[in-house]
């Protein structure tokens, strides 16, 4: 291969580049999907960077809730920074090449957001749980001391199994095959182009996912399981109403985030095709984070009042 280096010893050669398939090898669907995912993109961008500046222009958002929608809306837009760009770029090229550091690198980002994604939605139901659950400690349980902690091991957690992940690809030897049925350097497509055992690595996979899904999904279960409870023993329907209004963003973004990272990862190989895994792909790299800011904003009251009054001050 032109794009490969050969070894001095052996008919092996060791891959330099690898070659993204993409999303479709169609040609005439490939410029309508240009312009759906940076449409998709845009909104992604100016939804996220909408609600840094908002959360940090307006005092009425200094609060944990929002500190953590914060965080989540900055991880959302590196994270499709990531592989969007460059996806863009390949629907508009004939040859989708990517360097074997520049897909290494992407992997490691890729886990990285995606597992600090995760925790940050598991802090927000905690949150959710001790404001509804135990209002009166509020303040202390979610001090600013304790919300930096939470933040400061969710950026933990996905640097240790990014590293995880990602050491343990540079550990596998590529020989001359270098087509990645995939639209970027996800771990499985990946892992199927490896000329060496590729055991450790799955089991890594199963490991190190299983953690980072089942450990924040069962922690968000049972937050929610509390929250339940306290919420049908007030006595009040506006009360109810009220309660069950500050969860459902959060539900709606846990559930499409951890849905379509379950079915991706935690399915056996043989059970799905690159085909379908790619179409599961879409949701928590692209769906996902532009989702989340229009979740959080259009049903959200405080986030709409602070729109408000900035739309209002630059008005006049």
């Amino acid at each position: 291969l032109s794009q490969s280096k050969r070894m001095a010893s052996g008919n092996c050669s060791f891959v330099t580049e690898f070659i993204l398939l993409g999303l479709t090898d169609q040609p005439d669907l490939q410029l309508p999907l240009f312009f759906l995912f940076l449409v998709m993109y845009m909104v992604t961008v100016l939804g996220n960077l909408g609600l840094i500046t908002l959360t940090g222009l307006n005092s009425r958002l200094h609060t944990p809730m929002y500190f953590f929608l914060l965080n989540l809306s900055f991880i959302d837009f590196c994270y499709s920074s990531v592989f969007t760009p460059k996806m863009l770029m390949d629907f508009l090229s004939k040859k989708n090449i990517i360097s074997y550091l520049g897909c290494m690198s992407q992997l490691f980002f890729f886990c990285f957001f995606a597992i600090s994604e995760g925790y940050v939605l598991t802090s927000m139901a905690y949150d959710r749980y001790v404001a509804i659950c135990n209002p009166l400690l509020y303040n202390i349980a979610m001090s600013p001391k304790v919300c930096s902690s939470l933040m400061l091991g969710s950026y933990l957690m996905a640097f240790s199994g990014a590293t995880a992940h990602t050491g343990c690809m540079l550990r596998l030897t590529f020989c001359d095959a270098n087509t990645i049925n995939h639209y970027f350097c996800d771990i499985l497509p990946v892992l199927q182009l490896s000329c060496t055992s590729t055991y450790v690595n799955e089991l890594v996979v199963f490991i190190v996912v299983g953690i980072n899904i089942i450990v924040p999904s069962l922690t968000i279960f049972v937050s929610y399981g509390f929250i339940l409870s306290t919420i049908l023993h007030i006595s009040s329907m506006e009360g109810r109403s009220k309660a069950f209004s500050t969860c459902s963003s959060h539900i709606i973004a846990v559930s499409l985030f951890f849905g379509s990272c379950a079915f991706m990862y935690l399915k056996p190989s043989s059970a799905m095709s690159m085909d379908e895994g790619k179409i599961s792909s879409v949701f928590y790299t692209n769906v996902v984070p532009m989702a989340n800011p229009l979740i959080y904003s259009l049903r959200n009251k405080d986030v709409k009042i602070a729109l408000r009054k900035i739309l209002r001050k630059r008005t006049f």
